[in-house]
């Protein structure tokens, strides 16, 4: 089912989690199945979808990607985006950049990626834990990802783990966990 309309977009009434599920479980199954970008030890799933400031705000997880996710609600906020365009939505822990995109049993619905490939998963588990931290971690304030880097600086110079190290969960959504050690 697609976002209920009448004079424009008006957005998804109820959580649209499982019809985004249900779209990207046929994508799964048809275009990208047996792709090599795709990882074979996960599946489709639509995680932690929450009413925020009226749209729609969850994580899609696919075989090929984790991303969080915006679709609309109703609130006035979201724009429908072609591909290639961007809006910028400002939470806590800052000011991050979705990209729109269409699906015809879906409507418009805007994303922003975290991981693609997501070959850095072994298990279903752990691919949805981590969406559900880059979903917590949206909604924490930046205080203190100047402490939690150089928290790392310090470790990196003592010769220890730098993964050992605290992460702000701003720098886990922008990938810190990923960077760390390649400086």
């Amino acid at each position: 089912m697609s976002p209920t309309t009448s004079a424009g977009l008006s957005g998804f009434a109820h959580d649209p989690a499982p019809e985004l599920r249900a779209c990207f479980a046929a994508i799964a199954a048809g275009p990208m199945a047996g792709l090599p970008l795709c990882n074979p030890a996960l599946e489709v799933a639509a995680i932690g979808f929450r009413s925020w400031q009226g749209e729609w705000l969850g994580a899609l997880l696919t075989p090929w990607s984790l991303s969080l996710v915006l679709l609309p609600g109703g609130g006035g906020l979201f724009r429908p985006l072609a591909a290639d365009e961007r809006q910028c939505w400002s939470f806590p822990s800052g000011e991050y950049a979705f990209l729109g995109n269409r699906e015809p049993e879906l409507g418009p619905y805007q994303m922003c990626s975290l991981y693609s490939p997501v070959f850095e998963f072994e298990s279903q588990a752990d691919a949805e834990a981590v969406a559900h931290a880059a979903l917590d971690a949206l909604f924490v304030a930046a205080d203190g990802a100047a402490e939690a880097g150089a928290a790392a600086e310090q470790a990196r110079l003592q010769g220890e783990s730098v993964a050992a190290a605290p992460v702000s969960r701003r720098d886990f959504l922008r990938g810190g966990l990923l960077l760390r050690g390649r400086g």
